[in-house]
């Protein structure tokens, strides 16, 4: 049986800028091979001008600075071993040369119990913060009741019970908050605050219809009493005209 050579392109060299395809990088090294000055030189620009057609177009682009990124890119691709001139006012700068931006730092966060998420954080430092007293307590009942509806959410698979909420909030505040004892349900408080938030909205639902209800009664009174008004008055012109006969004799 005859072998067949396959050129794979996994024994090729690798791409160094993907979005410009394997074909335009071995253009650029057979450019390097090309002995006339005047035909490296045209074959180069050509290839940048095949570069900037296969690019996507962008209305915004500052056509001069993308053509001095393709140029560097060609000169990158070629290992700064290309002998042209770049059109004036582009500048080759070795990627080794350019300035490099400061590393931006993430925000810092918890380590611990990440499945409630940052803001649950943020609520027990604040918490913490709060003065001793019955307010405080409700805040925290609100902060356990939340974590518990977190919790569910991530874990819809497995049975989360108060304790388990308790027990992390502990762990979260560093034992500084604790549920009070006597505390309704976390399920409870939950559904409670959810009850109170339907409530509020549906008797501002009711203002708002009563409001309107109350504008279009007193456009549709003074509709009539125009039409009551005008009436009366065709009537009493009406009965003014009348002549009354008088009885035969």
């Amino acid at each position: 049986m005859n072998k067949i050579d396959i050129a794979y392109n996994t024994e090729s060299a690798d791409i160094q800028f993907p979005e410009y395809g394997r074909s335009i990088q071995e253009m650029i090294q057979h450019a390097k091979t090309i002995d006339s000055p005047l035909g490296r030189q045209k074959t180069v620009e050509e290839i940048v001008g095949l570069m900037i057609t296969l690019s996507p177009t962008n209305p915004n682009r500052n056509i001069d600075d993308f053509k001095e990124k393709l140029w560097n890119h060609v000169f990158v691709i070629a290992n700064y071993e290309l002998d042209v001139i770049p059109p004036p006012g582009i500048v080759i700068v070795r990627e080794e040369d350019r300035p490099k931006p400061e590393p931006l730092g993430y925000p810092a966060s918890s380590t611990r119990k990440r499945h409630y998420g940052s803001s649950v954080h943020a609520l027990i430092q604040k918490a913490i913060e709060m003065p001793e007293g019955s307010k405080r307590e409700g805040f925290v009942e609100v902060i356990a009741s939340y974590m518990k509806l977190a919790y569910k959410t991530w874990n819809k698979e497995h049975y989360v019970s108060d304790d388990i909420v308790k027990e992390d909030l502990e762990i979260l505040s560093n034992g500084q908050l604790v549920l009070h004892e006597g505390h309704d349900s976390l399920d409870k408080l939950a559904a409670g605050a959810g009850r109170h938030e339907k409530e509020k909205g549906r008797q501002r639902n009711n203002r708002n219809n009563g409001n309107n209800k109350g504008a279009s009664g007193n456009a549709g009174g003074g509709s009539r009493n125009n039409n009551r008004s005008r009436n009366g008055g065709s009537g009493g012109s009406g009965g003014g005209n009348y002549k009354r006969r008088r009885p035969s004799k």
